[in-house]
């Protein structure tokens, strides 16, 4: 069994299509599990949509008050049950093969604490999009993948504060580590990376397949995207990196720390986000930007 956690805060067009799109998987071995968390007071039509959807397998909660994204995710991983859970985003889709190629990988690899299946990204429109984001993330940063890689230990940990490579949505964790480590509760957009960080230095094993059976929608519009317009993602990347340093150091991992200081693809981003601050006019983010993508490692 895998538990399907979905946090959601959008609309219900889109919710829709992620739902029907877990009905529709051809393995039948999953539960869905939808905790509402948009601060609207009720958005019309979602209690009523799962009311009439009456799927044994599909559970709808409504958050009594509003959680905020990393504590919504926080209470999809302690009400997981089942030995694996995804936490797939309330705008993405599972193609029909997810949930049977998952539970393949995990019988080919049994030590396995996190699966990145193959992903592609498709736009508001549903359609296949090529971003210079995700183009760089793969031609620059991901390893070429061809077939299952597993990887594991500093090579792994080097590979991810390089450049963070995976698909959070698309990926599948071990329910017990997940639940042993948590999220950071103080972060808002890096938080998935400091958490798969610390999975690794535990020794979990990262199974990564280029068999495409997931779309991750790319919105402009996210909270990662317009924070990072703003300079806050920045901001709370520095600090991240800078703590996460220390930590390879005290580790052992020297490779690791000297890849964390430098954040490379994090400094890369920044830049391209400069000429956004530019456009907005903002001389508060076009100073915390530069400072960023230019200032030096400790």
């Amino acid at each position: 069994m895998l538990d399907i956690m979905l946090p959601h805060y959008g609309e219900l067009p889109l919710l829709k299509i992620a739902v029907e799109s877990v009905l529709a998987q051809t393995d039948e071995r999953w539960r869905l599990t939808v905790f509402d968390d948009n601060p609207v007071e009720r958005v019309t039509g979602v209690p009523e949509y799962f009311a009439a959807l009456g799927h044994p397998r599909v559970r709808y909660e409504r958050n009594p008050a509003n959680l905020g994204i990393t504590r919504n995710f926080q209470q999809c991983v302690e009400r997981a049950e089942a030995p694996f859970l995804n936490m797939m985003g309330c705008d993405d889709v599972m193609l029909p093969r997810y949930v049977e190629r998952i539970h393949a990988l995990i019988e080919q690899h049994p030590d396995a604490v996190l699966v990145q299946p193959g992903v592609e990204v498709i736009g508001t429109d549903g359609a296949v999009v090529r971003t210079l984001a995700d183009t760089t993330k793969r031609r620059v940063y991901a390893p070429k993948i061809d077939g299952t890689v597993r990887m594991v230990g500093e090579d792994l940990a080097v590979s991810l504060l390089r450049g963070n490579w995976l698909y959070f949505p698309s990926l599948t964790w071990r329910t017990s580590e997940m639940q042993a480590v948590g999220f950071d509760l103080d972060l808002k957009v890096i938080q998935d990376l400091k958490l798969i960080l610390e999975l690794v230095t535990r020794g979990g094993a990262l199974v990564a397949d280029s068999d495409v059976v997931f779309q991750y929608r790319r919105h402009n519009e996210s909270v990662s995207s317009s924070s990072a317009v703003t300079g806050g993602r920045f901001s709370e990347a520095r600090a991240f990196f800078l703590a996460a340093a220390e930590a390879m150091d005290a580790h052992g991992w020297r490779r690791a720390a000297k890849a964390a200081r430098w954040h490379l693809s994090s400094r890369i981003h920044a830049l391209t986000m400069l000429p956004a601050a530019a456009k907005q006019r903002s001389a508060g983010s076009v100073r915390v930007l530069t400072k960023y993508a230019f200032g030096k490692p400790h």
